[in-house]
């Protein structure tokens, strides 16, 4: 079974609103998925994870939201850590193309990281029905991701 850390900030909800269906579809897919802040994940968790999913809204369409200086120093902090490891990003926003994942989906592969989505999961605004489902099912791609 997968163990799949869900690491996520939320300012509006709706970034939770899609942590919360995509641990729906790692559970139903036989997954175990955990929801964590920023706060609470190091690069000294990774290894006890099978996957990281990393969750955050856009800063305008620039890039991700400094969450009140929490996200972007955690996510730096680790990204050095991120070769070979696989990750799933996803996240809303309010404005623009959804450029700000397309770059973080670059910096990632840039650290190493092993993405499921190539271009993430990006949703404008809150997730609507195609939306809750396109969230459950990054969550059972993840729980079977070998």
């Amino acid at each position: 079974m997968n163990k799949i850390a869900i690491v996520f900030w939320s300012g509006t909800g709706n970034t939770k609103a899609m942590a919360d269906h995509i641990a729906q579809g790692v559970r139903a897919a036989g997954g175990e998925a955990e929801l964590l802040g920023p706060g609470e994940f190091s690069a000294d968790r990774l290894t006890a994870y099978s996957t990281v999913s990393f969750g955050c809204p856009a800063m305008g369409s620039a890039g991700l939201e400094e969450a009140e200086m929490e996200f972007e120093p955690m996510f730096a902090a680790l990204e050095g850590s991120l070769s070979g490891r696989r990750i799933a990003l996803f996240g809303s926003y309010g404005w623009g193309d959804g450029q700000w994942m397309r770059d973080w989906c670059h910096r990632c592969r840039d650290a190493g990281a092993c993405l499921l989505e190539e271009n993430g999961l990006a949703i404008n605004e809150a997730p609507d029905v195609s939306g809750e489902e396109a969230c459950k099912e990054l969550g059972r791609k993840l729980a079977v991701w070998q």
